[in-house]
C-alpha cells in the first residue's frame, strides 16, 4: 500500500538536507521522497508510516513532527 507521509523537519542547510535524504533512502519500500525548503517539509511516498519516517529522522538527530500536527497549531 502506498502512503504519502509528510513531516516537518528543520532544513537549515544543504548538509542537513543531504543527511535527511541519506536517512530516508535507508527506509525500505519507499518510492519517492522530496523536500520543500520553504516549508521545512519532507514528503515520502511508499509503503511507510509517519512513525517510521520520524523515527529514522530522530535517529539522525533531526526533530521531526507529523505535518498534520503542524497544521493543527495555528500561529506556530
Amino acid at each position: 500500500m502506498t502512503n504519502v507521509v509528510e513531516v516537518k523537519v528543520g532544513l537549515h542547510c544543504d548538509e542537513c538536507i543531504k543527511k535527511i535524504f541519506k536517512a530516508i533512502k535507508k527506509i525500505e519500500d519507499i518510492e519517492t521522497y522530496n523536500v520543500d525548503k520553504q516549508l521545512n517539509k519532507v514528503i515520502v511516498t511508499g509503503n511507510v508510516t509517519t512513525e517510521e519516517v520520524i523515527r529514522v529522522l530522530q535517529k539522525n538527530g533531526k526533530n521531526a513532527t507529523p505535518w498534520e500536527d503542524v497544521q493543527a497549531q495555528p500561529n506556530s
